[in-house]
């Protein structure tokens, strides 16, 4: 065919990739029929992703962290599982009087109820309120915390709406768990809207571009589809033990949508561009696919390896976002190469109907014309300019700090779970609601000698870093003496701890006595703060920082656990430790920044030799790589102003700088190969200067409308996203701010302006950066 004869350089991945092209132009229905029926088939056959999400961040802490190992303390005093799910209802009269006995009665009923719901393991009760308006009884799963607890939840809510209760109560679920299960189902509407959103944008984007109605959504098919298919395919792998965070599920999106639109604009651009130089529609696709071929693989490879570099990751947010991700731009890879050629060869030259800038062969430089013009005559200064511009932003990164990644206490708006929470803010002391747990373990047994107990329940009272504490001498709101403790156990001591949890109802001369019923029911709840050989106590208490989720309050995290080191050396307490959101988002905080420093090295390598092999150069991998690293710390930088120093903020979302990196070097290095590859076709037949300005005056259109794409995406991400998270809006908008500075300074003027000074060492040790000379030379 006629583009086999174009061209001087005789490279086996022009034949590889026009080979492939054949192949598509060719057999082009049958490519669409196979993904129609097998986006079809995964949507009906496969599990939902909103199914298999999760977005509980502290479950996936290593074993290390200090939470984790306060955790696992508080499971082996307490006879819990380390990773069980602990599901609180909260059952509350709605008249504003006080739980009656047959009210009990009916709890009790409830409580066994609850008990026979398959997945529960335990059904504790946590006593009356301080105004015996509501009582509390926590479920305990079977199954780990990292299990989708969402078939969970449903069945035991399927229960209690079963369970005849009188009509002055109320029953609702608290407490994180399900809040987690109705953000996720919240999250699953969120995603929805989304894909809506993104894909709104980039239609309306791409017929500015296009001015023509077709090309936008035949660009849009192959991403679309892929997003169809990926959610189904990552979620029955997720079945097979997969980790999904709702994170990802929302990445996904924005990743496979806007990363498929640049590869199908690299792709589209050059079949226009060879439609111009007068080749029939299936002969440009074919020879358009065989020159960006290459380029779209080790874009999509590149993106791929930066992934998957977070395995290494210990926070396995991180280590298992990867896969995920991952899979979704492989499938936009085999989309691309085959989905789209098909597309474009079966509608022909009505891709760019009613535009005519395809017949025209007279190509206009144009302002990527006059940009190149000026970067070819002056490269020293831009060069200095754009270093002195990215790194004066870049030191803006030294005002960086981290904050929580909240919400995960937030119940959506009318939810069940919200109603709960509400009756628990009303009902319990503030501790309750989203307490952080403080352990110690004394030498002896508080049952015998609870005077421990006093000194510690006063100095946390007295500690600057608490307030409202809640533990054995207070019990939801009740005040109890140590005497009292000691009294109560030389009374029920005899019957189990386990026993009184899991029995539905008292002994038989308890049950005949008033007295004795409201002193075994102290006891009962009394028996949640002390473990049954008296040796560990837990106390609920609030941070005077602020909110659990607040960034005050994970800063506030090595002063409190330095406070309970102290409390716990005045009492000779042999081991302490402190359970709640803050401490673990501190500790995901520090585990973060430490993956950061070990996936950069890795993914820096493995995208460096990828850039190695495709420009079969070892010095242009070296700056290419460090444009991104410099536009990455620009980024960050443009946030921190941004968020911290304009709209104030406390801190960034301690994800950002990660995600930032990892996206930021993938993504940016896309356009840098996209327009090196072109430099380096060029300079086969052109001078090197003239090389450059007529790889920018060619690709300056591609890598504009790519960078507005995928950054208009990650700007979607964080509109719909970020409505109801902080965190989610600062990642949207610092992916988006870092994918502009790279599109529309780094692209066109830092990496230009470097080959240009660079000269052929760009392409050293090989000429030209081919293994294969050209026929010319």
């Amino acid at each position: 065919m006629s583009e086999q004869k174009q061209g001087n350089v005789k490279q086996k991945g022009f034949q590889l990739f026009g080979a492939i092209g054949r192949f598509s132009v060719r057999f082009r229905w049958l490519i669409l029929l196979v993904w129609i029926v097998g986006v079809y088939s995964s949507i009906h056959y496969l599990p939902s992703l909103s199914d298999v999400t999760q977005s509980n961040n502290n479950s996936f802490l290593p074993s290390s962290a200090p939470s984790q190992k306060a955790i696992n303390l508080l499971s082996n005093a307490f006879g819990k599982s380390a990773n069980a799910a602990s599901i609180p209802v909260i059952v509350a009269t709605n008249n504003g009087a006080q739980l009656s006995q047959s009210d009990q009665a009916a709890i009790s009923n409830l409580s066994t109820a609850l008990s026979h719901v398959s997945g529960v393991k335990e059904v504790r009760n946590e006593g009356d309120s301080a105004d015996g308006q509501a009582t509390q009884l926590y479920l305990e799963a079977a199954s780990s915390s990292n299990t989708d607890p969402t078939p969970l939840v449903n069945s035991i809510r399927s229960t209690i709406s079963k369970t005849p209760m009188p009509k002055d109560l109320q029953v609702h679920l608290t407490g994180q768990v399900a809040t987690e299960v109705d953000n996720s189902k919240k999250s699953g509407s969120t995603n929805s809207q989304l894909q809506l959103g993104a894909v709104a944008f980039i239609i309306v984007l791409l017929l500015l571009i296009f001015r023509a109605p077709l090309a936008p959504i035949v660009t849009l098919i192959p991403p679309f589809l892929v997003v169809l298919l990926s959610g189904p395919i990552i979620a029955e792998a997720a079945q097979h033990g997969l980790k999904v965070s709702s994170l990802a599920q929302l990445l996904l999106t924005v990743l496979v949508l806007g990363a498929g639109t640049d590869y199908g604009l690299f792709l589209i651009f050059r079949v226009r561009e060879e439609l111009q130089g007068g080749l029939a529609p299936k002969e440009a696709i074919v020879k358009a696919l065989s020159r960006v071929g290459e380029s779209i693989t080790f874009s999509a490879a590149t993106v791929v390896a930066a992934l998957l570099s977070l395995l290494l990751a210990t926070f396995q947010l991180y280590s298992t976002l990867g896969a995920p991700l991952a899979i979704g731009i492989g499938l936009m890879l085999l989309a691309g190469l085959t989905l789209l050629p098909a597309l474009l060869a079966i509608l022909g030259r009505a891709v760019f109907w009613p535009s005519k800038r395809y017949k025209n062969a007279n190509k206009k430089s144009g302002i990527w014309g006059r940009i190149a013009a000026s970067v070819i005559q002056r490269p020293v200064p831009v060069l200095v300019a754009g270093v002195a511009v990215f790194g004066c932003l870049a030191l803006f990164v030294l005002h960086y700090q981290s904050g929580g990644f909240g919400g995960t206490t937030t119940s959506p708006s009318g939810s069940d779970s919200a109603k709960g929470n509400a009756l628990l803010t009303k009902h319990y002391p503030s501790s309750s609601a989203n307490p952080t747990a403080v352990l110690f373990v004394l030498p002896q047994s508080a049952w015998q000698n609870p005077a421990p107990l006093a000194t510690i329940q006063s100095e946390l009272e007295a500690s600057s870093q608490f307030n409202d504490v809640n533990g054995p001498l207070n019990l939801n709101g009740i005040k109890i003496t140590p005497l009292e403790i000691t009294k109560l156990h030389k009374q029920f001591g005899s019957i189990s701890l386990a026993s009184m949890q899991n029995s539905s109802k008292p002994p038989a001369d308890v049950l005949a006595s008033p007295v004795l019923m409201k002193e075994y029911e102290l006891y009962h709840v009394l028996a949640n703060f002390i473990s049954s050989d008296g040796k560990t106590v837990e106390f609920a208490v609030n941070l005077t920082a602020g909110d659990p989720s607040s960034t005050a309050a994970l800063n506030a995290t090595p002063s409190v656990r330095a406070r309970v080191q102290q409390i716990a050396d005045n009492v000779h307490a042999t081991n302490n430790g402190v359970i709640g959101e803050p401490t673990a988002l501190y500790d995901i905080s520090t585990i973060s920044n430490s993956d950061l420093r070990k996936s950069i090295p890795v993914a820096i390598v493995v995208i460096g030799i990828l850039l190695a092999v495709l420009l079969r150069s070892l010095v242009a991998p070296l700056y290419l790589i460090v444009s991104v690293a410099l536009s990455y710390l620009a980024a960050l930088g443009v946030s921190v102003i941004a968020f911290m120093l304009i709209d104030h903020q406390s801190g960034l979302s301690f994800v950002l700088p990660f995600l930032m990196f990892i996206f930021l070097l993938a993504l940016g290095e896309d356009y840098n190969i996209l327009v090196m590859t072109r430099i380096r076709e060029e300079a086969h037949g052109l001078p090197l200067r003239k090389a450059v300005s007529q790889a920018l005056t060619t690709t300056g259109t591609t890598v504009t409308s790519a960078g507005l794409v995928l950054a208009g995406t990650f700007a979607v991400f964080a509109i719909v996203g970020g409505s109801s998270s902080d965190e989610i809006k600062d990642i949207g908008v610092g992916l988006a701010l870092g994918i502009l500075l790279d599109t529309f300074l780094v692209r066109t003027l830092l990496v230009p302006s470097t080959v240009v000074l660079l000269g052929k060492l760009n392409w050293w040790p090989t000429k030209h950066g081919s293994w294969a000379e050209s026929e010319d030379d």
